[in-house]
């Protein structure tokens, strides 16, 4: 069975972070991981992305957009229920929670510190919170030949085979 990782819009709006965890689950195959993400989440990566940039033009953020869903293939989550069982204090952290819990992830990536908040008890989740960083240690720890072989092309192409 499939490890299902649910990535927050914090992560997914990074080029470098996206094209890390995506570039790492292309190389293992899809056999590693497969990166989750709902609507919901994708329209914070869109609407933080035109906050920062409020000049670019529409095509811009379409084909960013186009771009990150075509790399995130079938992860897509489509019915999931908020139903007030996310004992953290945002309750715009409620969706991603609840998406989670849907797709049965087994992680949760993100910088959101709602998620480390000290009301949330941890343990009591049925995934793991990750931060980025903790995270591509795990995958690193499990599998250092995936991640070796996306450094080899990184470095050897100069950029990633993915992104804006």
């Amino acid at each position: 069975m499939i490890t299902r990782v649910l990535a927050d819009a914090n992560v997914l709006y990074s080029r470098t972070l996206r094209d890390w965890l995506i570039l790492i689950q292309l190389e293992s195959g899809g056999g590693l991981y497969e990166l989750c993400w709902t609507e919901d989440i994708m329209a914070e990566v869109v609407y933080n992305y035109r906050r920062q940039h409020p000049t670019a033009d529409g095509a811009v953020i379409t084909k960013i957009r186009d771009r990150i869903t075509a790399a995130l293939g079938n992860g897509r989550i489509d019915n999931f229920t908020i139903d007030g069982s996310f004992a953290g204090s945002d309750k715009n952290d409620q969706h991603v929670h609840a998406a989670a819990v849907a797709a049965g992830a087994a992680y949760v990536i993100t910088a959101d510190t709602g998620f480390t908040s000290p009301d949330i008890d941890l343990d009591s989740l049925p995934y793991e919170v990750h931060t980025p960083d903790s995270f591509l240690v795990l995958v690193d720890d499990s599998a250092p030949h995936h991640v070796r072989e996306v450094t080899r092309r990184q470095r050897s192409t100069g950029k990633p085979s993915h992104g804006r």
